[in-house]
């Protein structure tokens, strides 16, 4: 990944998901200390999850215009000054429920535009012309090795600072890793812009190519100058002539950023691609989207199921440490592996088996409790496919989309699986509460499976009516040079 927007754009993902890490250790205890309220701890995180359930509606008229890294840089200051608000308020009037509450809104608020935003720049600059094909699925997998890396380091990091600093100093790393973030994607054109500037240096360097081989015949070329400027302004009315008969057909095809070039990929216009229009043009898509969605329901079952079953295993908080340890190290090592496959791995059948190898690790997590090294192998197990599913699944979307169409589709993805935990998490504990947490282990991992192979059997009744090459995929369009 040599080009250095998209370099730009992972650095950003690293230094903000760093701050997010190191300030989340800080948070609850400040949360605790000052409304000495415990349910409190949770109201940013809960309330953060509102904008992003409802994202795709009012979410809708803005989409459009988050094309560059300008338009992002004013959605990261966004949330910087709603990160602000927690350390402002416990330095000066004191944190309560209400400025926990408005920092979530407005965190999430911007999260929920900022995410699938950034993934769709990433893939639009890596289909400029001169980048090799796959470069956006490429890209994309750094960025999540991005994220994920900084669960090795990060909470260690601010467990250390926490000691050094205190609490209320914690609090503005986050803030200040967003700021920065902001400061350099300003940086990042928008995808049209810097196709631009590369035609410009390739028609340039094709000028001075020409001129150095032509030098003895500029004298015949000025010469004939006025006669082809003569033909050209009667080709210009020819021209014109015949744009009357053809123009509304090419408008109809004209696509943004490249679109439309016969390869069967509908762009959708910057006022509204559906998702219900997205997932009926492409089903491997819907296909896709839906598993991320059930995962996103179904990790309660992961997180909240073995803390309380280590509860009620007496062993307290030993098999969350020990599940997210084999997981995250896992997906981490994962991770670095996915970026240098991602154009080799089938779309579907990596998505597909990533959600049935997590669903059984679920089914089997109840069997290895309450075993610490066994529920951290179960666990890793588990979690190693997960990287190169979502490689997957975001390779199929820069395959099968552009434009709006790819916005709706990143922001689909995000609203289904990031909104789909927020939701679970909220009925999660009373499932719990109610049927014990081996059970809904075993539920949440049946949940998955199914609807894995639920997907595979509907894909394949799908496949007698819909264009084979659907499933194929796509090399990325290229925009005219």
């Amino acid at each position: 990944m040599r080009h250095p927007h998209l370099v730009t754009l992972t650095a950003t993902t690293f230094v903000t998901w760093t701050g997010q890490r190191i300030t989340a250790v800080a948070l609850p205890l400040v949360a605790l200390d000052q409304t000495g309220d415990a349910w409190t701890t949770g109201l940013v995180g809960g309330f953060a999850g509102l904008p992003l359930l409802t994202s795709a509606w009012w979410g809708r008229r803005l989409r459009p215009h988050l094309m560059s890294g300008r338009a992002l840089a004013v959605l990261l200051v966004v949330q910087a000054l709603g990160l602000a608000l927690v350390p402002v308020a416990a330095a000066t009037v004191g944190v309560g429920a209400v400025v926990l509450c408005a920092s979530g809104l407005v965190t999430g608020a911007a999260s929920a535009l900022l995410a699938p935003a950034q993934r769709a720049l990433t893939a639009d600059l890596a289909e400029l012309p001169g980048i090799p094909p796959g470069v956006g699925p490429k890209a994309l997998a750094w960025q999540d090795l991005a994220h994920r890396a900084s669960m090795i380091f990060a909470p260690a990091l601010g467990a250390w600072l926490l000691v050094a600093w205190g609490t209320e100093p914690l609090l503005w790393c986050e803030a200040a890793a967003v700021a920065l973030a902001a400061a350099v994607m300003l940086t990042v054109p928008a995808a049209r812009t810097a196709g631009a500037v590369q035609d410009d240096v390739v028609l340039d360097d094709v000028v001075l190519d020409d001129g150095g081989r032509a030098d003895a015949g500029r004298a015949d070329a000025g010469r004939a100058d006025a006669g082809r400027a003569d033909a050209g302004r009667a080709d210009a009315g020819r021209a014109d002539a015949g744009r009357a008969d053809v123009a509304p057909a090419g408008e109809a095809a004209g696509t943004e950023g490249g679109a439309g070039v016969g390869d069967g990929r509908a762009a959708g216009s910057d006022d509204g691609s559906s998702v219900r229009a997205l997932l009926r043009a492409h089903p491997d898509l819907a296909a896709g989207l839906g598993l991320a969605g059930v995962g996103g329901v179904t990790w309660f079952g992961f997180t909240l199921g073995l803390a309380l079953l280590g509860a009620e295993l007496g062993r307290p908080g030993e098999l969350i440490a020990a599940g997210m340890a084999g997981y995250g190290a896992a997906t981490v090592g994962a991770s670095f592996v996915a970026p240098l496959v991602v154009d080799r791995v089938p779309r579907i059948p990596a998505i597909v088996i990533s959600w049935v190898v997590f669903g059984l690790a679920y089914l089997a997590l109840p069997v290895a409790a309450p075993d610490l090294v066994a529920v951290g192998l179960v666990s890793a197990v588990g979690g190693i496919t997960m990287p190169f599913g979502i490689a997957a699944l975001n390779a199929l979307i820069v395959d099968r989309t552009t434009g709006a169409e790819r916005r709706t589709a990143f922001t689909a993805e995000t609203v289904l699986h990031a909104g789909g935990a927020s939701a679970g998490l909220l009925a999660g504990g009373a499932l719990i509460g109610a049927f014990g947490a081996g059970p809904v282990l075993v539920v949440t991992g049946l949940m998955q499976v199914v609807a894995a192979l639920g997907a595979v059997v509907w894909l394949r009744t799908r496949r007698d009516t819909v264009d084979p090459d659907r499933y194929r995929p796509a090399s990325p369009v290229r925009q005219p040079g």
